[in-house]
């Protein structure tokens, strides 16, 4: 099978297997708006997200970007929100509607997908590094501040709160990190997709100073293991620039491009 096969084949089972109530895992809430979901996840989290748009045209996509905020800005714990677009939908003007909207855009991502087993091969764990599943509170915590600063953002106890609420209601997440001089310098999470082929490889980020040494790769890996073990198939990620050379080099193939635009109260 060629390259251009490989992908139209991946594209179709992340848009039939995906953007369904898959996505909506960990909600607390789901209101439909005509073809859009709109979830609420704890920690005042909005998330807006499709199968399509269901052909709507421009005026169309005003309307549906105006009623989902209407949705959010009524219930005063949102104070933030998540339009995940995605670059093979047809959509017009939908990224001049979310700016007149207040929607900021972040980077694009590359929609990274192929088989697991890509993802198994022998890796050798760094020198003086350990990677390890991570479950209790004051690890999650610790692992959760070193992928904030990874990412080059604001340590947010919240996503940790949210992490610990997961794993205490074991929806099927793992965490997993690596160790070295004495503290996390990688983390990441495994989200198998329940009623479908796939897992997600999610929050992949090594500190700057530990970079280039293997060590997101040897996180990848025994992510991937644990997914296999669990009878799955197929792997997903959202890739930033930093991870999509050492995802595509594992066998994973780009299928598409998704650009989060984010909405913050106040």
């Amino acid at each position: 099978m060629n390259q251009m096969t490989a992908s139209a084949r991946y594209l179709q089972a992340y848009d039939d297997q995906l953007r369904t109530d898959a996505e909506t895992s960990g909600a607390i809430g789901v209101t439909r708006l005509g073809p859009l979901r709109l979830v609420t996840f704890p920690g005042g989290r909005g998330f807006i997200t499709y199968r399509d748009l269901d052909g709507a045209d421009a005026p169309a996509i005003h309307g549906l970007v105006a009623g989902a905020l209407a949705h959010f800005r009524a219930d005063a714990s949102i104070t933030r929100v998540e339009w995940k677009s995605r670059g093979h939908d047809a959509a017009p003007g939908l990224h001049r509607t979310l700016l007149a909207a207040g929607f900021t855009p972040d980077d694009p991502e590359s929609i990274m997908i192929g088989p697991l087993e890509a993802l198994c091969t022998d890796v050798a764990v760094p020198a003086g590094v350990t990677v390890r599943r991570v479950t209790s509170a004051a690890d999650v915590r610790a692992m959760s501040a070193a992928v904030d600063e990874a990412f080059g953002d604001p340590v947010d106890t919240r996503m940790a709160e949210v992490l610990l609420d997961r794993l205490a209601r074991g929806d099927g997440m793992e965490l997993w990190a690596a160790e070295a001089d004495g503290g996390f310098v990688c983390g990441g999470r495994l989200e198998p997709v329940p009623g479908t082929d796939f897992v997600g490889i999610w929050g992949g980020a090594t500190l700057a100073g530990y970079r280039g040494r293997g060590i997101y790769r040897a996180l990848l890996n025994a992510r991937a293991r644990s997914a296999l073990a669990q009878g799955k198939t197929l792997v997903h990620s959202d890739s930033t620039e930093d991870s999509r050379p050492i995802l595509e080099r594992s066998g994973l193939v780009k299928v598409s491009t998704t650009t989060p635009y984010t909405w913050t109260r106040g």
